[in-house]
């Protein structure tokens, strides 16, 4: 078992190394073969989950020793339980999906190999950082997710993109993401420093050891969370995932939809014997979800831009990820994650179909009517925008209402009425989208948009079908197969609700989203829509949520204009130019090159004479120093 857990991220791997040094060479074979790795891996990791699932007890080993250096050792070491084959299934089985997908989506592009070379990097990167069994094999993989997201945000690097190009959006997204990186780092230091490891096991040990005080654990675990916000796109740090956008839509699917940014919240789940000592953690990972999911959702509100639309409703329902892991609820907060990786990659992939028949088209205002010429892009789209809005029966339904239900029962009523507030604006703007795109009149420029072919359309379906089924695995109080699955890792109790409140609290839920769907339908479709009406910029509130609550204008004049204005005035001008340049370099350096100069010139005459004299005179001074 151990050399097939081994295989598991190396299969990609192998992919990513044969499509970089054969793959021009491959052609139309390397997706193939990238498609291939993923599968394969995916196979291992049903063959791990079906171990796992018979016999809960963890598999671990170390491949070998990474960092020896002294007192400190990073073993290269694998951790492969309940909670990992989740992980393992789903970076695998979606990303599988995904990369058949991209067999026809990216058919045609100049760098076709290259592409799959940095999917299959993105998995195998991915794979080792769900299992690692220390907090520095994890920080591994990452970074290197992250090396990935900038290289496939920036992949079509010659495009424009909202004023500049798709570098900038790669760019934009790094720093911001090393701002999370540094709080993270910081938390591994101290946790080094408090525990002398790194190991999950040796920290699990140590904290249920009470080694660690309540200031110290507290710090910690808001350390991590600031690497959490800046990979999972959270207040403040969720600014780059829209931009992110600019890279081809299955990276948006695969990376920035149903994977790399469910790394957060995997990592506080994982984290969960530290949290559960820092309360105060466990309310600032609550609040700050509970204010992204609702801050997020009204942004989607006045978009036109379809991606960026389903961005913000990624960075929203990871908010809701992170209520639940923040209430203690950390079984329905991974059950969310994985619900929203099949409607999420479903909905991209769908806006990737339209896309794909229009040539391009990302404006929602210049499609319409695509029910028609799209059916069955249509039918599967529907389907994940009912997920993403929790409309009944579907797998959003249920792993949402657990969160809400787990957040209610703890006794954050505000964090609760934030978050169905939040999925009543989720319904809006979904809908908004769906009845926009596929509604009403066609407004788009091409007149005969081609449908999907088969490496395009399998995806969709079978996305659609896990975007239903996947919520059945936890029902509440009939089926609990998934909070069961995971509760040798995380533990099995949760709060629990009177059947009649819980019903209630649901039909209220239910309640809000129909109003938001009604109130789309009002807006929409019952009335004659234009391209010229939705493209107007709308004043007031809503001219303020279409520029973003202004907060990338708020950061530009806060943040990067005074670190540019200090860059280029006092460090390259008054520093480099003037102290550096001017004064050491040209001042004192003239200085001393002239007096040196000048009085060296005396013997430096050019004769020889002078200087055989020298050489004599110096060998003499010798002899008599010796003698």
């Amino acid at each position: 078992m151990r050399t097939a857990i081994t295989l598991i991220p190396l299969l990609p791997l192998a992919g990513f190394l044969v499509n970089v040094l054969v793959g021009k060479r491959l052609r139309a074979m390397s997706a193939w073969l990238a498609v291939a790795a993923v599968t394969a891996s995916f196979a291992l990791s049903v063959a791990a989950f079906l171990r796992l699932a018979a016999d809960p007890t963890p598999i671990t080993f170390s491949l070998y020793d990474w960092i020896p250096v002294g007192h400190f050792s990073a073993p290269m070491g694998i951790l492969v339980d309940r909670l990992t084959t989740v992980m393992l299934l789903v970076v695998t089985g979606v990303g599988s999906i995904i990369h058949l997908y991209s067999v026809g989506y990216m058919h045609g592009d100049p760098r076709y190999s290259r592409f799959f070379a940095y999917m299959n990097l993105f998995a195998a990167l991915m794979l080792v950082l769900v299992m690692a069994d220390n907090y520095l094999v994890m920080f591994l993989g990452w970074e290197g997710v992250g090396l990935c997201s900038y290289l496939l945000i920036g992949f079509w690097f010659e495009r424009p993109f909202n004023g500049g190009t798709t570098n900038d959006a790669a760019r934009k997204a790094f720093v911001v993401n090393r701002i999370g990186d540094f709080g993270f780092l910081v938390g591994l230091f101290l946790l080094w420093t408090t525990t002398g490891s790194l190991g999950f096991a040796q920290v699990q040990r140590a904290a249920g050891a009470g080694i660690f005080s309540t200031t110290l654990v507290t710090a910690i675990t808001i350390l991590l969370f600031v690497g959490a916000t800046g990979k999972s796109a959270q207040i403040p740090l969720y600014v780059w995932l829209p931009d992110a956008m600019a890279g081809p839509t299955p990276v948006s699917a695969l990376i920035h939809a149903a994977t790399m940014v469910t790394a957060g919240v995997y990592m506080v789940a994982r984290s969960h014997f530290l949290y559960d000592l820092a309360p105060i953690s466990q309310s600032v990972v609550l609040w700050i979800g509970a204010a992204t999911a609702i801050f997020a959702a009204t942004m989607g509100t006045a978009q036109n831009d379809i991606k960026k639309i389903l961005a913000y409703s990624t960075i929203s329902q990871l908010g809701y990820m992170f209520m639940g892991v923040g209430c203690g609820a950390y079984a329905a907060g991974i059950f969310h994650l994985v619900t929203h990786a099949f409607f999420k990659a479903l909905l991209f992939l769908g806006a990737g179909a339209a896309m794909h028949a229009l040539h391009d088209e990302l404006d929602i205002s210049n499609m319409g009517g695509l029910r028609k010429r799209l059916p069955l892009v249509f039918w599967t789209f529907l389907i994940g925008g009912l997920a993403l809005s929790g409309f009944p029966f579907t797998a959003g339904f249920f792993s949402k209402d657990e969160i809400l239900a787990q957040v209610f029962a703890t006794g954050r009523i505000e964090a609760w009425a934030v978050g169905v507030a939040a999925a009543g604006i989720t319904a809006f703007y979904t809908f908004r989208l769906i009845f926009l795109a596929f509604f009403g009149e066609y407004r788009g420029g091409v007149e005969h948009p081609h449908r999907p072919g088969p490496t395009m359309a399998a995806p969709l379906v079978v996305l659609a079908a896990l975007s239903i089924l996947g919520g059945y695995l936890q029902v509440p109080r009939v089926v609990n197969a998934f909070s069961g699955y995971l509760a040798p890792v995380v533990g099995g109790e949760q709060a629990t609700l009177a059947l009649n409140v819980e019903a209630a609290l649901m039909l209220g839920t239910f309640v809000l989203v129909l109003v938001g769907i009604a109130g789309a339908w009002l807006l929409y479709v019952r009335r004659p829509v234009t391209a010229e009406a939705i493209a107007a910029e709308p004043g007031g509130l809503m001219g303020v949520i279409r520029h973003k609550w202004y907060v990338d204008e708020i950061y530009a004049a806060v943040i990067v204009d005074p670190i540019r204005w200090t860059s280029r005035t006092v460090l390259w001008r008054v520093v480099d130019d003037w102290v550096i340049h001017g004064f050491l370099v040209q001042f004192v350096g003239g200085l001393l090159w002239k007096s040196v100069g000048f009085v060296v010139s005396f013997w430096q005459t050019g004769r020889i004479g002078t200087y055989a004299f020298g050489m004599v005179l110096g060998v003499l001074m010798l002899l008599w120093l010796l003698v």
